[in-house]
Order: structure tokens, then C-alpha cells, then sequence
């Protein structure tokens, strides 16, 4: 389902910056550190290796690799390459950051690592190609091209999990609503413009479905009410802006709220404090869906 573009908007509010920092062979155990906002992106070119992470439990997970294969860690998870020997693997890595250090919208929904087969995404062999080429190859502007062509690698990574939701066993959320083919036409719509005067009735007509229909489907597909998901999104973006510093009445008015005290009471109801005290505080885990 292609028929609005269900990333730009995300990708837009929500800045990932890709950054290469290694591209060669790696030497018995590699680890890779979790730092808040990060996540990491790595090429398997060819060889093997053993990755290796805790899971929640603490079980460590291992996962065997023998094919050109993208790694995909998208939030701050420490992880391990083990024995992979100088001769025979080759990779390419970049870090993820997230502007602001908070956790992206859509990174969030994820599984802690995804392990894609380089030959699975579709129109990605030409870009790696062009990837590798410049990895391979020191000349002028060499780590900006690479860091850029990262970020492609990186769309067309999120355009094929939105294409695999399904398989991939996504948990309720963002993702399998623009998964849906009859959701994802009002969330692009909430998500392109937040500060619209929503109600049930209008996100209903984006979908084209009767009202009850819509409000059924969209509980069933994403788990919170059309409401709930307004308000989650609302206060995502406010979060962004408070940590950007814009002012409490500024980000009150870019969302669609009457005044800033309207917001700051929906903001408080939410997150248990007001923006200004919030905002004074370490950074916090987001708010729930």
C-alpha cells in the first residue's frame, strides 16, 4: 500500500542522524555500547558472525550470521560481534542518533534488533552498491556521502518493515496502523497536521469508514481509542519542542490547544507534572501509548 506516504512526516518531526564509523574486517568480540538516543545500523558484507545482547530477562541472545545481512539495533541496546575473522567477514557500521536524545516514535515500536537478509529488501542492492563504493573508496566528502547514504539505507529498511508488519510480529502501535491499508490515510493526516480540530467524525471520513467502524478497527489494530492516539502524538511532538525550547504557549498553539493552560493540563494529566517542572527534570522513559 503506497497510496500516501505514511513516513515523511514522522521522519521530518522526529530527525535520525546515520554516522559511519567503521568499515572493514572486525577481530574477535566487538561491543557496541548503549548510549541514550542511539541505536546502530551494521552491514554484514560477507563472512560470518555471532551477535550477541541480553534480552529483558537477561538471557543473553546469540544469533548466527553467514549471509550479507543488515543488523538493525534501533534503540540503546549493548551488543556484541564475536570471532569475526579478519580474512573472511567484511562490514560497514553507522550509529543512529535521534535528535534531542529522546526515543523516536517509530524506533520505539520496534523489536530490540531486526536481522534482514540484505537480498530480502527490494531496490536496496543498487544503493549498497553506491555505499560500498564510496566506504571502499577515500575521496573528497567521502564520510558525508556515506553518512547520507545511510540514512537511505535506513528508509528503505523502515518502508520494507512496514511492508512486513505482519511477520515481523509488530506489537499494536504506530506501526501496524500504517501497516492498515484503511488506517494509514487518517493517521498520515494526524500525524501531518496534529494541531487540527480532530474528532472522531473527521478521522473517520480520512478513512472512509462509518464512525463506530473506524473507532472499532482503529482499537483493534493500534490498542488505544482515536483519542487516546491524538493525545499520545500531541504530547510526543510537545516533548520534541519543549527540549528544543520553544515556549509552553508556542507549543500550546502548534498543537491546536485553546491556551497554554489547556495544554499544560492535558501535559500533566499524562506525564504527572507540568511542562516547565518536566521539562527541569532528567529525561524521562515517553509517555505510554
Amino acid at each position: 500500500m503506497e497510496s500516501s506516504d505514511r513516513l515523511t512526516s514522522l521522519l521530518q518531526r522526529f530527525r535520525v542522524n546515520t554516522s559511519l564509523f567503521h568499515a572493514g574486517p572486525l577481530c574477535g568480540v566487538t561491543t557496541f555500547a548503549a548510549r541514550p538516543g542511539r541505536g546502530f545500523l551494521h552491514i554484514l558484507r560477507r563472512g560470518e558472525v555471532a551477535v550477541t545482547h541480553r534480552e529483558p530477562g537477561g538471557a543473553v541472545k546469540r544469533i548466527e550470521l553467514d549471509r550479507p545481512t543488515l543488523i538493525f539495533y534501533p534503540r540503546p541496546l549493548e551488543h556484541a560481534f564475536h570471532n569475526a575473522p579478519a580474512d573472511g567477514s567484511d562490514f560497514a557500521c553507522a550509529s543512529l542518533d535521534v535528535e534531542g536524545g529522546a526515543t523516536h516514535p517509530l524506533l520505539l515500536t520496534l523489536p530490540p534488533v531486526l536481522i534482514v537478509p540484505l537480498d530480502a529488501v527490494k531496490g536496496l542492492e543498487p544503493l549498497l552498491q553506491f555505499l560500498f563504493d564510496e566506504v571502499d573508496n577515500v575521496r573528497c566528502g567521502q564520510r558525508l556521502i556515506a553518512d547520507r547514504l545511510f540514512e537511505v539505507v535506513l528508509i528503505h529498511l523502515l518502508r520494507w518493515i512496514l511492508d512486513h508488519v505482519g511477520e515481523l510480529g509488530i506489537p499494536s502501535g504506530i506501526l501496524t496502523g500504517l501497516a492498515d491499508p484503511r488506517l494509514a490515510p487518517a493517521l498520515v493526516a494526524l500525524h501531518d497536521a496534529p494541531e487540527a480540530d480532530w474528532t472522531l467524525d473527521s478521522m473517520a471520513r480520512e478513512a472512509r469508514m462509518s464512525r463506530s467502524a473506524f473507532a472499532a478497527h482503529f482499537r483493534e489494530v493500534i490498542g488505544s481509542s482515536p483519542g487516546q492516539y491524538l493525545t499520545h502524538w500531541r504530547l510526543t511532538i510537545a516533548q520534541e519542542r519543549l527540549r528544543a525550547g520553544a515556549a509552553v504557549s508556542t507549543v500550546a498553539a502548534e498543537l491546536g490547544y485553546a491556551n497554554a493552560s489547556s495544554f499544560s493540563r492535558v501535559f500533566s494529566q499524562h506525564l504527572g507534572t507540568a511542562p516547565r517542572n518536566w521539562l527541569a527534570a532528567p529525561p524521562q522513559s515517553p509517555i505510554p501509548a
